[in-house]
C-alpha cells in the first residue's frame, strides 16, 4: 500500500499558491496557465485555503459576481481537508470521496509540501494493480 510520502515527489512539484487578498481573476489566470485546477491559500507560508476552478463557477459565476473585484478569500474553502506525507492513498481517496472534493493539500506543521488531485490517486492505484499483475508500462501503452 503506497503512502502519500511516495507520491509527493513523483505526481506534484512545488505545490501553486496565492494569497487570500488576491482577485479570482487572477486565481483564475494563474490556474490557467499552470495547467491545474486548484489553488493553495497562504498566508506567510501557512495553508489557510484552498480555491478551486469549482470554487469560482459555483460561487462567482452562478451568483454574478465580478471576477476582478472578488477576493479569493471570498470563495475559499477555509480550513480544508488536508494529509500528510505519512497518509495512504486508501485514505486520501476515502477522504475525497467522504469530503466529495477533488483536491487534497498535503501539509506539515501546518505548511503545505504539495497538493494531490483525485487523478493522481487514482493513477497510482491504477499503477499499483498493473504491477501487482506483472503488466509492463510497454503494455500499457501500446
Amino acid at each position: 500500500m503506497h503512502h502519500v510520502s511516495d507520491l509527493i515527489d513523483v505526481v506534484t512539484r512545488e505545490p501553486v499558491w496565492i494569497e487570500p487578498l488576491a482577485s479570482v481573476f487572477d486565481a483564475v489566470e494563474m490556474m490557467n496557465r499552470e495547467d491545474i485546477g486548484a489553488l493553495l491559500v497562504q498566508i506567510d507560508g501557512y495553508l489557510v485555503g484552498i480555491v478551486s476552478e469549482r470554487d469560482y463557477v459555483r460561487k462567482v459565476l452562478l451568483d454574478h459576481h465580478a471576477t476582478k473585484i472578488t477576493k479569493v478569500s471570498e470563495i475559499m474553502t477555509r480550513d480544508p481537508v488536508t494529509v500528510t506525507p505519512e497518509d495512504t492513498v486508501v485514505h486520501c481517496i476515502a477522504l475525497t470521496r467522504k469530503h466529495r472534493i477533488r483536491h487534497l493539500p498535503v501539509v506539515v506543521a501546518g505548511k503545505p509540501v504539495g497538493i494531490l488531485s483525485l487523478r493522481d490517486l487514482f493513477l497510482d492505484v491504477i499503477h499499483e494493480k498493473f504491477e501487482e499483475h506483472n503488466i509492463v508500462e510497454e503494455e500499457i501503452s501500446d
